[in-house]
C-alpha cells in the first residue's frame, strides 16, 4: 500500500494540518459557519500526510564521557528545526517530502568537527498503525573555533489516494448539508463510530524525530 524513502542527501506537534480529521463540507472556509446552505464548521481534509515531531524525539543529547549525566558532560545537543512540508497529491501514489534543519551546539569551541546523528521516519495510518519506517543520518559539522553547528536531512512518504480517501457513504454523511431543525442536525457525523473509524483509516502522518536509545529518551522525558 505504502512505501517510504530518503532521498540520496543524508515527527506530538503537528506541524502541517493538511491531514486534517475532517473532511470538505461545501465551499466555506476553514472553520467557518456554513449559514446559507446548512449547520456545522466547515473543514478541509487533504489525502497528504501530516508532518509531525513526536514529544520527546525533537533533540537528542551527547555526552563525553558517555556515560556520565553530569551537566559538565554534556558535549553536543542537537535538535530538529525548520520542518517544512511539501506534498504533491496529483498522481495516484500521494507524495509527501519533509525537510527540517538540525541546530546543535557544543561544549568546546574546538577543531572543526562533525557529528553524524541518527534519525527516522514513520508512516502512521489512524494514528497508532505502522504502515513504514526508515532510518537515516545527517551530518551536522562545526566549524573551526564554532560551538553552533547545523545540518540537513529529508524523508518523504508515498501514500496510495485511496487509502487516504474517504468512502463516497461516509464523505454523504458527513457533507450532507442540515437544516435547523432536522432531526440530525445537532448530531456531530464524526461522534458515530463508524464515521469516525473511516476518517481514522484514511488518516495518515509521517513522522520524523531522532533515533534514540531508550537511556537518551528517558533522559529526555525526566528532563
Amino acid at each position: 500500500m505504502m512505501s517510504i524513502s530518503f532521498p540520496s542527501r543524508k515527527f506530538l506537534t503537528v506541524l502541517c494540518g493538511a491531514a486534517a480529521m475532517a473532511t470538505v463540507a461545501g465551499c466555506a472556509k476553514d472553520n467557518e459557519i456554513d449559514l446559507a446552505g446548512g449547520v456545522g464548521i466547515t473543514s478541509t481534509r487533504s489525502a497528504c500526510p501530516a508532518v509531525a515531531v513526536p514529544l520527546y524525539t525533537g533533540d537528542i543529547t551527547l555526552f563525553d564521557p558517555a556515560a556520565s549525566r553530569d551537566a559538565r558532560a554534556v558535549d553536543v545537543v542537537a535538535a530538529i528545526t525548520n520542518v517544512t512540508p511539501v506534498c504533491n497529491d496529483a498522481a495516484e501514489k500521494v507524495y509527501q517530502l519533509a525537510s527540517f534543519d538540525v541546530v546543535a551546539t557544543r561544549r568546546d569551541a574546538g577543531p572543526a568537527r562533525t557529528v553524524t546523528l541518527p534519525y527516522y521516519a514513520t508512516v502512521l495510518q489512524g494514528g497508532t498503525a505502522v504502515v513504514a519506517k526508515r532510518l537515516g543520518n545527517v551530518a551536522v559539522t562545526f566549524a573551526e573555533g564554532q560551538v553552533r553547528g547545523t545540518g540537513r536531512a529529508q524523508a518523504s512518504a508515498y501514500v496510495d489516494r485511496a487509502a487516504a480517501t474517504l468512502p463516497a457513504d461516509i464523505q454523504e454523511r458527513i457533507t450532507r448539508k442540515r437544516k435547523a431543525g432536522d432531526q440530525d442536525a445537532a448530531v456531530d457525523p464524526l461522534s458515530q463510530p463508524e464515521v469516525r473509524a473511516a476518517v481514522q483509516r484514511a488518516s495518515f502522518e509521517l513522522l520524523v524525530g531522532f533515533q534514540l536509545t531508550q537511556e537518551q529518551l528517558e533522559y529526555n522525558v525526566r528532563r
